[in-house]
């Protein structure tokens, strides 16, 4: 299983260099079980976001909108349910025990406590049915925070992740979602917090077999201009 660390200025960036990644360093797994059945590339992967609240948060060829970034953060992140969704984050989130509104008032009661971790997977996810739905656990599991030089910074734990159609609009929603969480905060207390890093791990950040075109794509004229920036540099024309 090959691991890879991704240093990223913000999140279109994050983007490109993940597709990057697992484009041209990924292990070929053949998913047997699950969502979809496909061959995939995939990577053990960490991203660190420098200024994820930079704006755009969504590039421009990104098969996502802020029309649903938005959407993805404050409906089915921050509030709840959603009818017809078996679960979503927002609904764990919120029940049975409200976490957001813990983590505000945890925050506001004792703003270097270094444990206030949102948690989305359930215990009984790991069996194969639970209440007779369907077999469905969530991909992103976790949330921790922490308050550090005045900014609250996110950790996320993907256990599985489409690198090129979700992860856009994942780490803009959650930006969105840290956005709204240090706003609330502020509103209710003296401080002045911004949202600082983003960080991301996903022990299977993949690329679907129906995705390598498209990803290929993508990736093609970055990896001709790199191309070219080293032919001028490495034969420079003389006059």
């Amino acid at each position: 299983m090959k691991h890879v660390k991704i240093v990223a200025f913000d999140c279109p960036d994050a983007w490109y260099k993940t597709l990057e990644a697992v484009w041209s360093k990924g292990d070929i797994f053949d998913v047997c079980y699950g969502s979809e059945r496909s061959r995939t590339k995939k990577l053990n992967i960490s991203i660190d976001i420098a200024k994820p609240e930079t704006r755009p948060l969504v590039p421009e060829k990104a098969p996502c909108d802020m029309k649903y970034v938005h959407w993805y953060a404050l409906k089915y992140l921050w509030s709840g349910v959603i009818e017809k969704e078996t679960y979503t984050y927002g609904s764990r989130l919120r029940k049975p025990l409200d976490q957001i509104e813990g983590a505000i008032k945890r925050y506001l009661e004792e703003a270097a406590d270094r444990q206030i971790t949102l948690v989305i997977r359930l215990p009984e996810d790991i069996l194969k049915h639970v209440n007779d739905q369907k077999h469905e656990p969530p991909c992103l599991s976790l949330i921790d925070t922490e308050m550090l030089d005045e900014e609250i910074h996110l950790t996320c734990y993907f256990r599985s992740w489409d690198a090129y159609a979700a992860l856009p609009a994942n780490i803009a929603g959650i930006q969105v979602f840290n956005e709204a969480f240090v706003s609330e905060i502020n509103q209710r207390s003296s401080l002045d917090l911004k949202t600082g890093r983003l960080v991301f791990h996903s022990k299977n950040c993949h690329i679907y077999e129906r995705q390598f075109k498209l990803v290929e794509d993508l990736l093609k004229p970055k990896a001709d201009g790199r191309k070219k920036m080293f032919q001028a540099v490495s034969d420079p024309k003389t006059e």
